[in-house]
């Protein structure tokens, strides 16, 4: 997928989360081994955002994979310790971004993760 397309889809996830009253706390986080596209937080919940930005909804969901979920929630890890006390509750969502701007659709999955123990299906955050 091109650099620019990906960037965009970021943006309109981004803004999507904003007025739903997230805040956005970092973008493109990297460490060795992981990256997550989206930090967010609303009250004491920090979620930890991969974002697929396809123009057909069903090739963006097939774009989540798990060995790409184990990298975010490694990332997330090095996160947490990066900045302690400041994650306590945590989420891991994709926004599917999908369409072509200015008819963007957004779907919000809430509460995947690589490891169904650590993170319920139901989407509630974990506390750390």
């Amino acid at each position: 997928m091109p650099l620019r397309r990906t960037i965009t889809a970021e943006t309109v996830a981004c803004w999507w989360l904003r007025t739903r009253g997230y805040r956005i706390v970092a973008r493109n986080w990297r460490v060795r081994g992981g990256e997550i596209d989206v930090v967010a937080t609303r009250g004491r919940l920090t979620v930890f955002v991969e974002v697929k930005g396809r123009r057909d909804p069903a090739w963006a969901a097939g774009a989540c994979h798990p060995g790409q979920l184990t990298r975010v929630q490694r990332a997330a890890w090095a996160f947490a310790r990066r900045h302690p006390g400041s994650v306590t509750d945590v989420r891991f969502d994709v926004l599917l971004v999908t369409g072509r701007g200015p008819r963007w659709r957004v779907r919000h999955i809430r509460g995947l993760g690589a490891d169904d123990a650590a993170m319920p299906a139901e989407g509630n955050p974990v506390r750390w």
